[in-house]
């Protein structure tokens, strides 16, 4: 069996397709969608995904307003520039780039950003609106990597309605996140959150038809834990001698029927996602 590839890629141009429809539209009527990014020193991952949300916003017409800080900024220069952003009528969504400094508390900076404007969805207020809503429309943002990973996994065709979905890690942004967007009405999986300390790890990975692997430790994910022909979602990444290792053994890819790419999978779906939640903010 050769998996078929779970292309992030290919749906992240489809959805910067339609957001770039939606953008013009809002034009006409006197509305610019804009992200904002605050980066704070010169981290070479951080500002390589930083220029990317530029490069993607340019692409389907969404302004994009950047502040960049010293590595050596203090807490109240971030606090100033967070306030900025909120203010700032040209921004309809916005993100905090992490990591930040040592010293820096991650946590107390997020939680200054106005919930409307939380382009991440991670917000204390958004995440709590979505372990309040069972079902229907969610007029607040969502968490990126895991709308991404369902809008990838329907868009060609995995069941998710009844599945059950083994989703490795508890991670803030994909796990948690993931586990209550998977349970929710209308979408109708049933999802077990598993991680380090969970009993019989690789048993409940092997019954799963979705495995969900966000558990940042390379190639953890073994062929023999796999059920035949399941989908499997490759998110965490790791830097080893150079070079970036997922979480997913490459050999489980002659027991999947399918398997998100490591890069080119839910990379991409994240920040297509991000985009989304920022013309919505705007609209």
């Amino acid at each position: 069996m050769t998996a078929q590839i779970l292309d992030g890629l290919k749906v992240a141009r489809e959805i910067k397709s339609e957001l770039s429809l939606k953008v013009a539209e809002l034009k006409t009527r006197g509305i610019t969608p804009g992200l904002g990014t605050l980066l704070v020193g010169s981290d070479p991952g951080s500002l390589s995904y930083v220029g990317g949300k530029h490069r993607d916003c340019a692409e389907v017409g969404i302004e994009s307003i950047r502040i960049d800080l010293a590595e050596d900024a203090s807490k109240a220069d971030i606090q100033a520039a967070i306030k900025d952003l909120n203010q700032a009528k040209e921004v309809t969504g916005f993100i905090v780039q992490l990591p930040l400094p040592a010293g820096i508390n991650a946590n107390q900076m997020l939680e200054l950003i106005d919930p409307k404007k939380d382009a991440d969805g991670l917000h204390p207020v958004n995440l709590g609106k979505l372990v309040m809503n069972l079902g229907g429309e969610i007029s607040s943002p969502l968490p990126c990597t895991p709308s991404g990973i369902i809008e990838l996994l329907s868009r060609h065709g995995v069941k998710l309605a009844g599945a059950e979905v083994a989703v490795v890690g508890r991670g803030l942004t994909v796990g948690r996140p993931l586990g209550l967007m998977l349970s929710r009405k209308g979408v109708d999986a049933t999802p077990t959150l598993l991680h380090s300390a969970s009993k019989d790890l690789e048993g409940a990975i092997r019954r799963a038809d979705i495995v969900v692997a966000a558990i940042g430790s390379p190639h953890f994910i073994k062929p023999d834990w796999v059920k035949p022909g399941a989908a499997v979602l490759d998110v965490g990444i790791t830097r080893v001698d150079g070079k970036l290792l997922g979480d997913v053994d490459p050999e489980v890819n002659n027991i999947a029927g399918s398997i998100s790419p490591n890069p080119g999978g839910v990379g991409p779906m994240t920040r297509a996602m991000l985009l989304k939640n920022v013309v919505l903010a705007a609209s």
